[in-house]
């Protein structure tokens, strides 16, 4: 796949495990973030959690990691509120490190970070995740090209999105 093709954000990875009507939504510049009460919860989790662990923060568009250290590559962590939405959580960290070795960075492997549990969580990338993550990006595209976003279907965690009241308000 070509890098130049790689123009989803983390957070949109992470959406389309949550909600295809939210990474649509998202996508096409409704952002409802900004408003939501668990949003900002983990962003401050985000901001306080993991100061003097930190070596530096990687921003680099598409991708926006919390946090990396070294250690036979790069390890990249990611701090989380909840392991509510752990499998999204797993596909964007996958997709970080996806886009990291396509730019020919060494990666060893990726932690997340549930400090409200005490969890942590290494992820490690399998030559099976690959095409996982070039499927779920195409699968992404398909549906961030659709005219309309998708049908509204009801998970148990609609009530603390910051798009409910969108969906059903």
């Amino acid at each position: 796949m070509d890098l130049r093709e790689l123009k989803f954000r983390g957070t949109q990875v992470a959406y389309y495990v949550v909600c295809e009507r939210k990474l649509w939504l998202f996508t096409k510049g409704i952002s409802m973030e900004r408003e939501s009460e668990f949003v900002k919860l983990g962003k401050l989790l985000d901001e306080t959690s993991f100061n003097r662990e930190r070596e530096e923060e990687f921003s680099y568009e598409p991708v926006s990691i919390d946090f990396f250290t070294s250690q036979e590559g790069l390890v990249i962590h990611e701090v989380k509120h909840s392991q509510a939405l752990e499998e999204a959580h797993i596909l964007q960290v996958k997709y970080y490190i996806y886009y990291l070795k396509e730019k020919g960075i060494k990666v060893s492997h990726a932690i997340l970070h549930y400090p409200k549990a005490k969890v942590l969580k290494q992820i490690f990338f399998d030559p099976k995740d690959r095409e996982l993550i070039q499927n779920a990006l195409k699968n992404m595209q398909d549906i961030v090209s659709m005219p309309y976003p998708p049908k509204v279907i009801k998970k148990p965690y609609c009530k603390k999105c910051a798009y409910w009241e969108l969906c059903y308000g």
